[in-house]
């Protein structure tokens, strides 16, 4: 899945309209009581917050079909903070949650922003990993019942303790999570997953390792030995138009700048 995202302004009411339908349809409540209205999402990009949305580039004839949305405002000036409101990404998620978090990151470091905070469920293990490992944001608050009772279809019933993320844009955990932004990078191909395997933006590729390799070649030979193929052909021909392997991701991800460029690069 090749994934765009876009800022959305307040010139377009549909987009805005189209993101707040989007998480009425997340959250499982009525389209008439989406649980962030299409004028409150106005209202929040006209004061100077941000609504990122993403759409799923891979058909060009469903350009605008949504695939995740964010949404975030400032925090005090003195702070020079940025608070998530919002973050949701489809089922099929594939890298989309993490291209929003990069494209708000990018977005809060053009205004001077050095930090970001957001609220998630301490029970919701993927959340949790995404949010402490892939991101390499820190939790240093627990907040009891934070939004009293919910009545959307996914917390319904449930009491509503989160936890505070607090993402350091600049530090360099934060960096080595994501070893380089690759918001707008190219799809090269595949992985035999059906997620990305090699992407490409500027002058830098990016080849994505499974997981737990080791486990999957005892469990799943055949399946192993398709990865060990395409890494080995993302890598034989980035090679041979003259890269080098130079970093890997918290994430996974293998980064390959050009050779002449490699003495010093970041990993």
């Amino acid at each position: 899945m090749t994934i765009e995202i876009r800022t959305v302004g307040t010139a377009d009411v549909s987009a805005i309209s189209a993101v707040s339908r989007f998480f009425a349809e997340v959250w499982q409540t009525p389209p008439a009581n989406p649980p962030y209205p299409a004028e409150v999402l106005q209202s929040l990009v006209h004061a100077g917050g941000a609504v990122h949305a993403a759409y799923d580039a891979t058909d060009a004839t469903d350009a605008d079909r949504l695939a995740g949305a964010t949404a975030a405002v400032f925090g005090p000036p003195a702070e020079r903070s940025v608070y998530s409101l919002v973050a949701a990404a489809g089922a099929s998620d594939r890298g989309t949650g993490f291209a929003l978090k990069q494209a708000q990151r990018e977005w809060a470091l053009g205004r001077g922003a050095h930090t970001m905070r957001w609220t998630f469920d301490p029970l919701i293990g993927r959340n949790a990993r995404f949010n402490l490992v892939k991101l390499g944001a820190t939790a240093p608050e627990y907040e009891v019942d934070f939004y009293g009772p919910m009545a959307d279809g996914v917390n319904d019933g449930d009491e509503s303790d989160r936890l505070t993320a607090v993402w350091d844009l600049r530090s360099p955990r934060s960096y080595d999570a994501t070893a380089e932004d690759r918001t707008g990078a190219a799809l090269l191909r595949d992985a035999p997953d059906g997620g990305p395997l090699a992407v490409r933006t500027g002058d830098r590729i990016w080849c994505r390792a499974p997981d737990d390799f080791a486990a999957m070649r005892a469990k799943a030979p055949d399946e192993a030995l398709r990865w060990r193929r395409a890494v080995r052909e993302v890598f034989t021909a980035a090679f041979a138009e003259g890269f080098a392997a130079t970093g890997m991701s918290r994430d996974g991800w293998y980064q390959l700048t050009p050779a002449s460029a490699g003495e010093g690069a970041a990993a």
